[in-house]
């Protein structure tokens, strides 16, 4: 598949990019009275950094990470795999959360995100080892839609300054994505899309407004791999530790992915990467982003480039078996 624009800004990105989310280790998230798992485990960092530098060599150029990604953690393992070939990637990370690098808890705050923009631009460049960030988005979904004005307008002036070359908004509400899509240089959306949970109203904002369509979820935290039993379990340092494949709802799910297996690994794909296939087709603008945590799983997912998206008679059939018109 040939490389895709990363919206207005003209960058050039592969189809395909790296969700960084899971290499950031173990942190949490503190919105509530009690801390909550915000990783996926324990990590290998030696492993990340082989594994993105993996990818590069497999044609994908394109790493999303974040502030809270292990708080902070992730950011710095990321610039220090791309440290020698920082022109032939492009990085996007995000802010808009306080965290704490040394007791890795982040608590969201949206009374300081316009007044700690800066610095949390500079501590973001300080972590990736880097003097400009691709694509910096803000991370607060549900933020004022008045107030975000105000951190677009700032975007803008990080953009003048060669700090950031374009942004975006991670958020799920077309809205707020909105309130972006008038700047300038905003580039990109990057909200929910997989198989399951289909987002026809982002699509369509993205594609009237020039945008790139960054899709977060691509595999449904793992979920559409297939692998998932109702014996499956996860551990309390695990972001999906309330998961409950035994409950109505997980043991809907695994029914819904039993059923879309069959076209999911249609000309030899694995589920994982007809998952992806999916998504490639819904829209020309999208860039799924499968986390990763080892070589094999990068392989996987790279290898799904050389199927393509799915056609349009495997699409209806998947229509058909979610109940979708």
């Amino acid at each position: 598949m040939e490389q895709r624009m990363l919206g207005r800004s003209r960058i050039k990105i592969s189809p395909l990019g790296m969700g960084c989310w899971a290499i950031g280790g173990l942190w949490s998230m503190l919105d509530g009275p009690e801390p909550r798992p915000g990783g996926w485990g324990h990590v290998d960092d030696a492993e990340s950094i082989r594994t993105i530098q993996q990818a590069v060599d497999l044609g994908i150029n394109f790493f999303d990470t974040a502030a809270n990604y292990g708080c902070g953690h992730s950011e710095r393992i990321l610039g220090q795999a791309v440290a020698d070939r920082r022109e032939q990637v492009v990085i996007a990370t995000k802010f808009g959360h306080v965290i704490d690098e040394e007791t890795k808890i982040m608590r969201p705050d949206d009374s300081v995100v316009l007044a700690n923009l800066r610095s949390d631009c500079e501590d973001n460049l300080r972590r990736l080892g880097t003097d400009y960030i691709d694509l910096y988005q803000f991370h607060e979904g549900e933020f004022d839609l008045v107030e975000a004005i105000g951190v677009r307008d700032l975007l803008e002036e990080l953009v003048k300054e060669g700090k950031i070359r374009a942004y975006g908004w991670s958020t799920d509400l077309v809205d707020r994505a909105e309130v972006f899509a008038e700047g300038e240089h905003c580039a990109s959306i990057q909200f929910r899309l997989n198989v399951i949970f289909d987002a026809p109203e982002m699509l369509a904002l993205c594609e009237a407004c020039d945008l790139a369509s960054i899709n977060k979820s691509p595999l449904f935290m793992g979920l559409l791999t297939g692998k998932f039993t109702p014996d499956s379990t996860f551990g309390t340092d695990d972001v999906r530790n309330a998961w409950n494949f035994k409950g109505e709802q997980g043991q809907n799910r695994l029914k819904q992915v039993d059923a879309l297996r069959e076209v999911l690994t249609s000309d030899g794909r694995t589920p994982a990467q007809g998952a992806l296939a999916w998504i490639w087709a819904r829209s020309e603008r999208t860039i799924p982003l499968p986390g990763f945590k080892n070589q094999q799983q990068v392989e996987e997912n790279a290898g799904a480039l050389h199927f393509g998206p799915l056609n349009s008679s495997q699409m209806a059939q998947i229509d058909s078996i979610l109940g979708r018109a």
